[in-house]
């Protein structure tokens, strides 16, 4: 029989779990079971035997193997050590329903699928993954250890342990390339009633039947384009990285905590030594160091010399190769975030390339320049569908702008809207003057909408796209055109100005009656929308097909073999950095 992860002969496992495994989950078991007592015997037998042989003993010794197991599991070992296991519910669900035998070695060496997965945590990184987190140090000591110390190659419990580990590593590995690891839910791989767990789990055992390594880890990742060559390019950002290690500053720091003071101005200094700015001292420097060191920094990055810690300062000292590989971890960690498979017909806006895309079947119909969110107010990352086009749209002011920018000038100037040549309009819809309300009573919201009529001057220009969306965030054009000159573009108060806005509005006209059902029609084409464009006619084009979109945030892309770094602009990478990729790696081979 080959490897199954339920056997019959399994039988304490069923009465268990019977209580907890939902009908679906007994289904799927019978089906695996009934496939696979199918297959040729023989052929089974002959792989079974290459993985089951326990050279060290006559059978397997599954109570040494939970004794191993428990001692992975205590508590004792401490979070950061590589011996921790990173999957203990899913190992010990393996090795249960496989009786304790051992996977990865056979006659006292390891088996030719252990060297492969090996050389893989080797080259872990071409992955966009870190070798450190799948026991890559431990499993090099032990596999030295096995073959050259005579002890330890008859040691029973040396080798189940290094079973253990290759296999925490196995199912670690993929877990990381098919969920990835921003946002995980452990809950998702503790129980083995979960859906990841699960699939994990028989993954496993079909590599296991299979033994193809690359195969099964290929199948794992993204299958989009965008994944596919973030990675390709990964290869020549490896093989010209710098590997020199720098230190991190954590930015910004508690200025009110003498003890976080004190350690980020050492790490500042520790920092700058590192660039040969100032010397390696375990004493703090003085104001006078610390500025000439600073200004030498600044001077080297052809910036403004000042001497002062900022923000932008900060950003400096941790740009390098080390952290620029965290940014293409993380990016290609959010590829695995998206849905396994996309839309047909979708539009993808990236706001830190600044650019918005159509896809239609896996080929880029157009691209465009956008403008998005400045830091203070972002664009907030969504999922929604286009379903509806708007000529000569109006503009109602959010009461965000009303709060911080309207209102402190109207208590000022109660007619400051009129100037703008903006509306006040109350519940009922009437218009108001501005010069009629005691604005002194209100200190972040009003009681009135506040309007702008339709018309070239108008902020949203003469164009818009509306989807369904909690935060009042849509796609249009604007009045301020010049500003896509700019090569940094985060500038909106969290809409997106789209630059080629006409062809996104033909394209998707062309694209909603080409996907027309039987007996559909709509009321608008191209030329319409030309028509009322010309005629400056205020007009509501409602989409019989919604079309998706994305509002996401890829901080690097793969273009002609290399990796391009885009602007950090919400700090978002910077964040996840700092969230799950804090660990110090050793970067140097």
């Amino acid at each position: 029989m080959p490897f199954l992860l339920f056997q019959d002969k399994n039988s304490s496992f069923i009465r268990q779990h019977n209580q907890s495994l939902s009908l679906w989950i007994i289904l799927v078991i019978i089906s695996l079971g009934v496939a696979s007592c199918h297959e040729d015997t023989a052929k089974h037998n002959k792989k079974n035997k290459a993985i089951h042989t326990d050279p060290l003993s006559a059978e397997s010794n599954p109570e040494l193997l939970q004794k191993l197991i428990a001692d992975f599991k205590s508590s004792s070992h401490n979070p950061s050590d590589s011996s921790k296991l990173a999957l203990p519910e899913m190992v010990s669900f393996i090795y249960e329903n496989n009786e304790g035998a051992r996977f990865w070695s056979t006659a006292k060496k390891w088996n030719p699928l252990a060297d492969s997965l090996f050389k893989m945590i080797e080259r872990s990184e071409y992955y966009g993954l870190f070798k450190e987190d799948y026991h890559f140090n431990l499993l090099s000591h032990l596999k030295n250890s096995l073959q050259k110390n005579t002890t330890k190659h008859n040691d029973d419990a040396a080798w189940y342990k290094t079973d253990i580990l290759l296999t925490d590593a196995c199912l670690h590995l993929m877990k990381d390339l098919k969920y990835g690891r921003i946002n995980p839910s452990q809950e998702d791989f503790k129980s083995d009633t979960a859906s990841k767990f699960l699939t994990l789990s028989n993954e496993f055992i079909q590599l296991l039947n299979d033994q193809h390594l690359s195969q099964t880890f290929e199948k794992m990742e993204p299958s989009a384009a965008g994944y596919q060559q973030l990675k390709e390019s990964l290869s020549f950002f490896l093989h010209n990285m710098n590997r020199e290690l720098f230190t991190y500053v954590d930015y910004p720091y508690n200025k009110k905590d003498p003890k976080d003071s004190l350690t980020f101005i050492l790490k500042i200094q520790k920092r700058l030594a590192e660039s040969n700015c100032i010397k390696f001292s375990t004493q703090l420097p003085d104001s006078t160091q610390l500025d000439s060191a600073i200004r030498t920094f600044q001077q080297m990055k052809g910036i403004t010399k000042d001497g002062k810690i900022s923000k932008n300062l900060v950003k400096l000292l941790n740009n390098n190769d080390q952290e620029r590989f965290r940014r293409i971890a993380i990016t290609l960690d959010r590829y695995k975030q998206l849905p396994e498979k996309m839309p047909e017909r979708y539009v993808w806006v990236n706001l830190p390339g600044f650019y918005l895309q159509l896809w239609d079947h896996d080929s880029i119909l157009m691209k465009s320049n956008i403008i998005c969110g400045s830091p203070a107010t972002p664009t907030p990352l969504l999922t929604s569908s286009i379903n509806n086009m708007v000529t000569y749209p109006t503009w109602t002011v959010p009461s965000s702008i009303i709060s911080k920018q309207y209102l402190p000038k109207l208590k000022k100037n109660p007619n400051y809207l009129k100037k703008l040549g903006l509306k006040l309009l109350n519940n009922k819809g009437d218009l108001v003057e501005g010069n009629n309300i005691d604005w002194t009573k209100y200190n972040k919201s009003i009681p009135f909408k506040v309007m702008q009529a339709s018309g070239d001057n108008n902020a949203l220009g003469i164009f818009k796209f509306n989807f369904n969306n909690s935060f009042d965030v849509y796609l249009h054009d604007t009045n301020q055109r010049y500003l896509f000159k700019k090569t940094s573009r985060a500038l909106s108060h969290g809409c997106v100005r789209v630059q080629d806005w006409e062809k996104l509005a033909f394209n998707l006209t062309k694209m909603d009656s080409a996907i027309l059902n039987k007996g559909d029609s709509i009321k608008y084409n191209t030329d319409s929308i030309k028509r009322w464009i010309t005629q400056k006619k205020h007009k509501s084009i409602q989409l019989k097909n919604e079309i998706p979109i994305y509002i996401s945030y890829f901080g690097c892309e793969g273009k002609d073999g290399k990796v391009i770094f885009h602007e950090d602009i919400y700090d978002d990478d910077k964040l996840l950095r700092e969230k799950y990729f804090r660990k110090n790696y050793n970067f140097i081979q």
